[in-house]
């Protein structure tokens, strides 16, 4: 069960002060508070990471942004569901407030300098324990992608660049479950927004709510999107609770006191 999408780099942005902490996140986007050490999730974190000013600005790399062109135009035909959440690959993009968003499943080969970039950012690291050598982060997504499927790592790419780390993962199926009355299907996200020029300005809000949305269409056995940011996360649990997630409880965890964010298919056309 990773940390919650909107822990460690989720900029819930300025709903209700939350800055896109969840973008080092659940909180993905986990963003999250969750993260590995946190819940014990196989694949690691979910957490947000409140938007630090001491965070580091990292710049993709000259060239990087089109290494994902082919991988927008097959990721949206996949007819493959090789894992146990629908085909995350196959989503396909959305449109939000903010532009055109897509979740493009990671490639160790591809995209692990940027991610282990984002999280030794001290504003990410503080949430999501990632920080270190470039093993320290490809541990983390290699025990999801040798998985069964029950976790996703993903890219976010907003206007075609890769800009926020995600994990969608079956809470049903994760450790998680064993701390409030999971039922079948629960999915669970978390979310790390890489930069700091992406933090602070609403982004983990959209996200979230555009990234719950498509869960819920994508995948029609779910009925409900859950999260579960450290409670002592204040901009992370506002990024959720204004992207439509209500506080149901709170929960300990192995590594923290969480919020239990739960997104209601029977609420989702709700403010």
């Amino acid at each position: 069960m990773p940390p919650t999408d909107a822990d460690a780099s989720t900029d819930a942005g300025q709903a209700s002060g939350t800055g896109t902490a969840l973008g080092t996140a659940a909180g993905p986007a986990t963003g999250t508070a969750l993260g590995p050490a946190a819940t014990g999730h196989p694949v690691g974190p979910c957490r947000v990471d409140p938007d630090g000013e001491d965070t580091l600005d990292l710049r993709l790399p000259d060239g990087f942004p089109a290494l994902f062109t082919e991988t927008k135009r097959t990721d949206v035909t996949a007819p493959a569901v090789d894992d146990l959440l629908d085909g995350v690959g196959g989503w396909g993009p959305t449109a939000t407030p903010a532009g055109v968003f897509h979740l493009v499943p990671v490639r160790l080969e591809r995209d692990l300098p940027l991610i282990s970039g984002w999280m030794n950012d001290p504003a990410v690291a503080k949430f999501w324990h990632l920080a270190g050598t470039p093993g320290v982060t490809e541990a983390h997504l290699q025990a999801q992608l040798d998985g069964d499927g029950r976790s996703v790592p993903c890219l976010g790419l907003l206007e075609g660049t890769p800009m926020s780390y995600w994990e969608i993962y079956r809470a049903d199926l994760d450790p998680l479950a064993r701390h409030f009355p999971a039922r079948p299907h629960d999915t669970g996200v978390h979310l790390l927004i890489g930069g700091t020029a992406d933090r602070g300005r609403g982004l983990g809000r959209v996200l979230l709510r555009a990234v719950a949305d498509l869960v819920l269409d994508r995948r029609p056995a779910c009925a409900r999107v859950v999260a579960e940011p450290d409670l002592h996360n204040a901009p992370s649990v506002a990024a959720f609770l204004s992207a439509g997630f209500r506080f149901s409880a709170e929960i300990e965890l192995p590594a923290k006191r969480a919020a239990l964010m739960i997104r209601d298919r029977s609420l989702r056309d709700q403010p």
